[in-house]
């Protein structure tokens, strides 16, 4: 029980941090006037605030140094604990919003998944729309490494919390010596390239709420958008364009990223084997699926079917979710492409969810060494990747990940089949969920939500999310009896 409540102790600090979200859409209530929202998200700030202080209150005798296994602990319990307290203003608010339906939208939020079973967006409070979005850009990065830059000051060191968040199966790399450091280093460029995005999303034609709000979910990979019709509200080929090159950036390791702005070279990218696999798969994919459609005469010219197919591919691919059309309606081979790249697309470190690229082209090279094997099983056959040797351990570790993965889409598939869902609705929220991508198909499709789903589905909804945002591991070790032994 010790570790428990050493846990605890950390995430009443978090919780306390966490409080502090609330004053942007408080900030929005005084802009817009809107003074009964004000006193809403007051309170819920007040709440969350005492709720983390009574915690670590409680706790305080089992303060102490987080072990590994506290690590993937806190990291579970922030996950599905944050997302409790992220509800209280939409219950409030919102009228006949039921609590499932509530922690399905935030933990949607905080997950970057991006579904929604609200309806109404456009006619939504600011605030309240500015909350969805702030909680996908909060979770796009990890509230976690946010709080490993604030709790070393507190007295809690955060290596372990970093190691059981970062996604990735390379995760012991540091930018810098010191994980506090390197947690505020990629918040740095996290903020920096969000700010960029508000601005060139103002440029092209959004007001500045919608612009914040999009370069929020824009940047997290969360796919929340303030209208029904998400970015085809807009239909703007402009503004699509500003959002494909931003999905495109937030797919890429963001360690990248700061080492490009700390180099002030781009060759850094040209260095990342796996965001130039990354891009050169979406990039082609667009264009291979602008000439399907064309071809399938969905569009009469090729260069409509470009461009729908271009933002609704990046979209899915990066694991955003925005949509401009109701890509379901395409023929099957377009949507079901688009999903199989929401699994493999994104790279480790970046916000978007699935199997990573770095696990595919491991596997890819795996496949390739058991070719060279049978051929020369003399001979020594290291796996290079980007020019630098994988270990054996690792390549173990993401065949692990994969089989879990897979093993995991076809459990949940079967469980939301056996509720009486059509298959292809049950497989898409899946993979969908589990691959944090946002819309599936059919009844879960672009042009409509997860609203239909029973209460039951939607728990299992939840889960997919979960584990697919904290890479199954994290979640499933829970589980087995090694984790709580001493």
């Amino acid at each position: 029980m010790g570790r428990v409540f050493t846990v605890f102790h950390a995430l009443g600090l978090m919780l306390v941090v966490f409080s502090l979200a609330y004053l942007l859409p408080i900030a929005t209530t005084l802009i817009y006037g809107d003074y009964t929202l004000l006193w809403v998200f007051l309170l819920t700030m007040v709440w969350t605030f005492c709720a983390g202080v009574l915690m670590w209150m409680l706790t305080r005798r089992f303060k102490g140094e987080l072990s590994i296994r506290h690590g993937y602990l806190l990291v579970v319990a922030m996950w599905t604990m944050m997302p409790a307290f992220g509800t209280i203003p939409l219950l409030l608010l919102i009228p006949n919003l039921s609590f499932t339906d509530a922690y399905f939208e935030t933990i949607s939020g905080m997950t970057t998944t991006g579904a929604t079973v609200l309806v109404g967006l456009d006619s939504l409070p600011p605030a309240i729309n500015l909350w969805r979005h702030e909680l996908n850009w909060l979770g796009g990065m990890g509230i976690i490494v946010l709080a490993v830059a604030v709790l070393p000051l507190l007295g809690i060191g955060g290596r372990q919390l970093f190691k059981a968040e970062t996604p990735g199966p390379m995760k012991d790399s540091a930018l810098t010596p010191r994980i506090a450091e390197t947690a505020r280093n990629l918040w740095v460029v996290y903020a920096g390239i969000t700010l960029a995005c508000i601005i060139l999303l103002r440029v092209v034609g959004m007001n500045w709420f919608d612009a914040v709000c999009h370069a929020f979910s824009a940047l997290s990979l969360g796919g929340f958008s303030t209208h029904d019709a998400s970015v085809g509200f807009f239909n703007s080929p402009a503004i699509e364009i500003v959002l494909i090159v931003f999905m495109l950036i937030a797919s890429i390791n963001f360690a990248t990223h700061f080492l490009v702005w700390r180099g002030k070279s781009f060759r850094v990218y040209l260095r990342d084997a796996e965001a130039v696999a990354t891009i050169i798969l979406i990039v082609g994919s667009c264009f291979g699926v602008g000439f399907y459609l064309w071809w399938q005469n969905v569009y009469p010219e090729f260069w409509t079917a470009l461009r729908h197919a271009s933002f609704n591919l990046v979209s899915m691919a990066t694991d955003c979710g925005y949509a401009s059309v109701d890509f379901n309606q395409w023929p099957m081979f377009a949507p079901l492409w688009m999903l199989f790249l929401s699994s493999i697309a994104c790279s480790s470190g970046s916000t978007g969810g699935g199997i990573k690229m770095i696990r595919t082209l491991v596997l890819v090279k795996q496949a390739g060494r058991e070719f060279v094997k049978l051929l020369h099983p003399a001979a020594v056959n290291p796996m290079k990747i980007g020019g630098h040797v994988v270990a054996n351990n690792i390549v173990f570790a993401v065949l692990g990940f994969i089989f879990l993965y897979f093993i995991s889409v076809a459990s949940l598939t079967f469980v939301l089949l056996i509720s009486g869902l059509d298959f292809i609705s049950a497989f898409s929220a899946v993979i969908a969920c589990i691959n944090n991508a946002g819309p599936g198909l059919n009844q879960v499709g672009p042009a409509g939500n997860y609203q239909g789903l029973t209460d039951f589905q939607t728990w299992v909804c939840v889960v997919a999310m979960l584990i697919g945002r904290l890479e199954i591991f994290t979640v499933l070790i829970l589980f087995t009896p090694q984790f709580w032994r001493r």
